[in-house]
């Protein structure tokens, strides 16, 4: 008897699956109820069990291929069975070659096969270089100097090391400069913290409208002296903070460049040290501007930027993401003239059309000046010169904000020696976080995934209980994002026209801040609650939103859709009033029917 058997459909909204390993090899004999092999979809990962007693005579798929359900992926049949016509019709599916012959049937079944509780490399994975092992036996464990070292101590590094640590491993953590990587030091914290400071400002501005009398707002503005004092004190504080959580969770701190020696040697200062287990997240770099540009210019990088002891008359910032934005409204808040120029046809392209219009309108309003659908093809002294609409532009500059995006940044590692596979400057990791080296792990910005903080810290996690057997897969899917400018901007999922490309039939709902009362206490009755919907079977696809408190009140959706709530089980979850989250709750009332508080 031979079965044919195909990537299965697990879900109503699954198309395809990822393929994350084998648990036996073409040849090898398996009983009904063994793990097969297991897969990953953007919902979950699940081991896949053998319906029949038999032999796995064929594979057509690699661990990390990704098909779409129902194509082939393995031939189960009896050792005498002919499989060649069906291998010539799966391969014909599948529109590859016929490859090499279906392997041989082993005589008598392998022992020690992977069980289901097994972690296994994937198939691509390299060989470990001679210099590893330098012929003699493997070490075990506690030959080792420690069980892992993770080079970095960034969101990524410094949680996986805590997490080891509290597994039992004996764990190392190296970093070149101060705990806390690029988000702590130079990223998320700082930027948010000089954001704050225009928050006091506006606040003082605004506040005769609260009734509060006795102030003359008239003179008020941004001391950045002062402001750079209050960043350094709370970066300092969290630094020493995290410092603390890896000494009081037994983390060995090891100061200094760590650069891999061999798969199981890591080199920091002058002294080696050995691991069992090796990972790496050494973060990311900013990202260069492939232009020729002026060296009479005075260009910023988001590092200068956040280290400016006077607020300019005027600044052009190239690039319209998070970190342009954001500098953006902080620089436009506290008084300079700022203009945007942005490569894409509108800013903020993760966020829903609908909210990048409204946030667009509000910036304008603000003063900021921004042009989308704009290629920078020179800097010189006092200028940015841009292509619009096959016409050559150009805005006067005194300073020019560079802010692109990052780039991976290896930190010296030499993949290609080491065997790591990468593409385009970042390494190449399954959904453990394994790389091609089979006990070398890759988390955070160094992978290019998602390079975001909260992403780095949960692959860390992912990437320590593979460490310690436990079998699991990082998803993506469903990962936030979050601009802190005011009102706050936070999303998750698909936008309405990304959702309108991969469903066949959706819904939206949405419920304007004007309506809200939390809202309107807060003064901050600007934006949106915008929820996308599968109209079909009422799963939640994307929610948007454009509100005070949206960067808090964006992980109510983030577990919504990992539990693959309905919209119908939001709409019914009662909200606390008066809060701005009964915005979301009536924004999907608005999608599966009608809005209560909106006509």
């Amino acid at each position: 008897m031979i079965d044919v058997i195909v990537m299965p459909k697990l879900g109503f909204n699954m198309d395809e699956g990822k393929l994350v390993s084998w648990y036996k090899n073409e040849g090898e004999k398996i009983a009904k109820g063994e793990p097969l092999f297991s897969i990953e979809t953007d919902k979950t990962s699940i081991d896949v069990e053998a319906t029949r007693d038999g032999v796995v005579r064929k594979l057509f798929v690699e661990a990390g291929e990704t098909i779409p359900v129902t194509l082939p992926i393995a031939i189960l049949a009896d050792a005498a069975d002919d499989i060649a016509s069906e291998t010539e019709k799966a391969y014909a599916l599948l529109g590859k070659g016929d490859g090499v012959p279906a392997a041989p049937v082993a005589a008598a079944p392998v022992s020690g096969a992977s069980s289901a509780s097994a972690a296994p490399a994937p198939a691509s994975a390299a060989p470990v270089p001679a210099a590893a092992s330098g012929g003699q036996p493997a070490k075990s464990g506690k030959d080792f100097d420690f069980d892992v070292i993770v080079i970095g101590g960034g969101p990524g590094g410094y949680v996986a090391a805590i997490k080891a640590a509290q597994s039992g491993k004996r764990t190392a953590i190296a970093e070149k400069e101060n705990f806390g990587g690029v988000c702590l030091n130079r990223g998320c914290i700082p930027t948010k913290t000089l954001l704050r400071s225009v928050e006091a400002l506006n606040a003082v501005k605004e506040s005769a409208g609260f009734g509060v009398v006795g102030v003359d707002a008239s003179g008020a503005g941004i001391d950045m002296k002062k402001v750079q004092e209050r960043k350094g004190k709370v970066v300092k504080q969290l630094v020493v903070g995290v410092g603390a959580l890896l000494k009081g969770n037994g983390v060995t701190a090891l100061p200094g460049v760590g650069s891999i020696l061999d798969p199981h040697r890591v080199k920091v200062g002058e002294t080696s040290y050995s691991a069992e287990y090796i990972i790496i997240a050494t973060g990311s770099a900013v990202k260069p501007l492939p232009v020729p540009a002026d060296k009479g210019v005075e260009l910023l990088t988001s590092d200068e930027a956040l280290a400016l002891t006077e607020i300019p008359d005027e600044i052009t910032v190239i690039g319209g993401g998070v970190i342009g934005i954001e500098f953006a409204y902080f620089l436009a808040q506290a008084g300079a003239k700022v203009r945007v120029v942005e490569f894409l046809d509108r800013i903020l392209p993760m966020v829903d059309e609908e909210i990048t219009a409204q946030v667009t309108a509000r910036l304008a309003g603000m003063g900021i000046e921004i042009h989308t659908g704009a290629k920078v093809t020179k800097i010189t002294k006092d200028a940015v010169y841009f292509e619009k609409d096959g016409a050559e532009k150009k805005l006067a500059a005194q300073k020019v904000l560079v802010a692109v995006g990052r780039v991976p940044d290896t930190g010296g590692i030499d993949c290609a020696g080491l065997g790591i596979k990468t593409d385009r400057g970042a390494i190449v990791t399954d959904g453990a976080l394994r790389t091609s080296v089979p006990n070398i792990f890759a988390v955070g910005d160094v992978n290019g995934k998602s390079m975001l903080a909260h992403t780095a810290s949960m692959e860390g996690i992912v990437a320590v209980e593979n460490i310690c057997g436990h079998k699991k897969s990082m998803n993506y899917a469903n990962i936030p994002s979050a601009v802190y400018i005011q009102p706050e901007i936070a999303c998750v999922g698909l936008t309405e026209a990304q959702a309108r490309e991969q469903h066949k039939q959706v819904k939206t709902g949405k419920f304007p801040l004007a309506a809200n009362g939390k809202a309107k206490v807060a003064g901050e009755a600007a934006g949106l609650a915008k929820v996308i919907v599968d109209a079909e079977f009422g799963e939640i696809l994307g929610v948007h939103l454009y509100c005070v408190h949206a960067t808090d009140m964006i992980a109510e959706a983030v577990v919504a859709m990992n539990l693959e709530s309905t919209a119908e089980e939001i709409a019914a979850s009662v909200h606390p009033h008066p809060t701005v989250s009964e915005a979301v709750q009536e924004a999907v009332h608005a999608a599966i029917g009608k809005a209560v508080h909106f006509l």
